[in-house]
């Protein structure tokens, strides 16, 4: 793993007119993102300053939308009519499965990502770019494609793509190239395959009673199919026009050399190349055959596959069905276990990528806290009976979108956030005859876009990199203000060629 050391002062200075000549050289969108970037720098609080700041900001809004301090119903099984203080300890491990999902999802896909195959296969994808500006267009289409493939991969694969990119080209900011490599789940993550909404409302299984029967009243079936959320045409297209207009930003923001901030120049240690890592495996005892031997890693391997071609076959309906975290972490630690071939390499690789979970293990408790502060008490009613009584049936989907990225930066998580949101989403939908499938993927995009504001997706990414979220969210920023008002066009506009139900 590397190490972050303090940020190295910038030798070319903040202010003065050296520095005000370079920057009249770029872009007005670069030195949008430059001015942004210093201001984030300067003033944002690292990732869990935004997690302290946000509890206390919900706290705040809640006791001023009337709800009540303390309380607790009592039935000990309710999920609702808590007073915030007690809704915030309910709710500060109720993320705790969904925190271990995404610490293995970390080290899987880090194992998987420094693996000798993969690692050449990045060094190879690293040496296509050939200027600073077509290494930050260049991340951003592949951060975005992989997202819409696995959200999860996407954070991990693309940050070490993006910390190879930087050591093999000088004068590449590495700022920028973090943001592109995050920008995935700022856009297209949750219209893609793994999307957790769309995903819920396609299974019996995985949807809630009462969102089932919100759905049922609508479309007479308590599902909706992914052919009428992330497969709709109206929603591919919204999503490649996002996909232009994002790789267009990433172009254009692009800073020259001489305003980049190398990795060097921030202080960070890139580490060696993933090609060049070698990993020993000999055994000085007998005892040691086991992990040294890829006869066992054969074995699980195949009995893994054999588990997966069932649970795929058994899926309710659509396949993709399945294809839950846990699937996904059982497919990465199987994936690495046979591209390290040898237990004892896949040990060695767990082990170094450990130190990036940190911050989710850490942090993710106290997002849930500020989850039960929302969803434990009526506050979140309150914020969407808001939002439906200034709406109509032309403004309803922007007005979600708005509402879902508002949540999202207090509520990153898209599966429960959707299973807050999802009763009351859809009722007005029906009751406002707009499309439920298009909601879903209303909902998608504004969630999605709320991850350029705050830095919960951002950890792993960062853990990678060895920067903080203060260093990128000056980029990211710039992107949503050019992202999110075309979500609003789209969404509005799209959802008036389609059908009630």
């Amino acid at each position: 793993m590397t190490t972050s050391t303090p940020e190295a002062p910038d030798s070319s200075g903040s202010s003065g007119s050296s520095d005000s000549s370079a920057r009249a050289k770029e872009t007005w969108l670069a030195r949008l993102a430059l001015r942004f970037t210093d201001f984030t720098e300067k003033w944002l609080p690292d990732a869990l300053g935004f997690v302290l700041v946000g509890t206390f900001l919900i706290l705040t809004l809640g006791l001023a939308s009337g709800e009540k301090l303390l309380g607790a119903p009592s039935d000990p099984a309710a999920t609702s009519g808590f007073g915030l203080v007690d809704a915030w300890g309910q709710g500060f491990w109720s993320l705790i499965t969904f925190t271990l999902q995404m610490a293995m999802i970390i080290i899987g896909g880090y194992a998987v990502a420094v693996s000798p195959p993969v690692g050449r296969l990045v060094a190879r994808l690293a040496a296509w770019p050939k200027t600073p500006r077509g290494a930050i267009t260049f991340t951003a289409a592949v951060a975005m494609l992989t997202a819409y493939a696995n959200w999860a991969f996407s954070l991990i694969f693309t940050a070490i793509l993006a910390k190879e990119i930087a050591r093999r080209l000088p004068g590449v900011d590495y700022r920028a190239l973090g943001a592109m490599a995050f920008l995935g789940l700022g856009t297209v993550w949750a219209q893609g395959l793994s999307g957790s909404a769309a995903l819920q409302v396609a299974s019996t299984a995985s949807s809630p009673a009462s969102v089932q029967k919100v759905i049922a009243e609508g479309r007479g079936s308590g599902v909706i199919p992914l052919t009428d959320t992330i497969f709709l045409w109206q929603g591919m297209l919204a999503t490649a026009i996002i996909f232009v207009i994002a790789v267009g930003m990433a172009w254009l923001l692009t800073p020259s050399p001489e305003n980049a901030r190398t990795a060097e120049r921030l202080g960070v240690d890139l580490g060696p190349a993933p090609d060049q890592r070698r990993q020993e495996s000999r055994r000085t005892r007998p005892g040691e055959w086991i992990e040294h031997s890829p006869v066992f890693t054969i074995l699980l391997f195949l009995l893994g596959a054999w588990y997966l071609a069932r649970h795929f076959s058994n899926a309710e309906g659509n396949p993709l069905n399945a294809l839950d975290l846990n699937t996904i972490n059982l497919m990465l630690i199987l994936l690495a276990l046979i591209l390290h071939w040898r237990p004892v390499n896949l040990a060695r690789a767990v082990k170094d990528g450990v130190p990036a979970t940190s911050g989710v293990l850490l942090q993710f408790p106290l997002y849930g806290g500020i989850f039960g502060m929302i969803a434990y008490t009526g506050l979140h009613r309150t914020i969407a009976d808001w939002l439906v009584s200034v709406s109509n049936e032309f403004l309803y989907p922007a007005f979600i979108a708005i509402y879902s990225a508002v949540l999202g930066v207090f509520v990153p998580s898209g599966g429960s956030k959707w299973v807050i949101e999802a009763p009351y989403v859809l009722d007005a939908a029906n009751q406002l005859h707009v499309n439920q499938g298009w909601m879903v993927v209303v909902y998608d995009l504004g969630e999605a876009s709320a991850n350029l504001l705050q830095p919960f997706w951002m950890l792993p990414t960062l853990a990678i990199l060895g920067l903080k979220a203060r260093d990128i969210m000056g980029y990211t920023f710039a992107m949503f203000l050019a992202l999110f008002p075309a979500v609003l066009i789209l969404v509005t506009v799209f959802a008036q060629t389609l059908p009630f139900p």
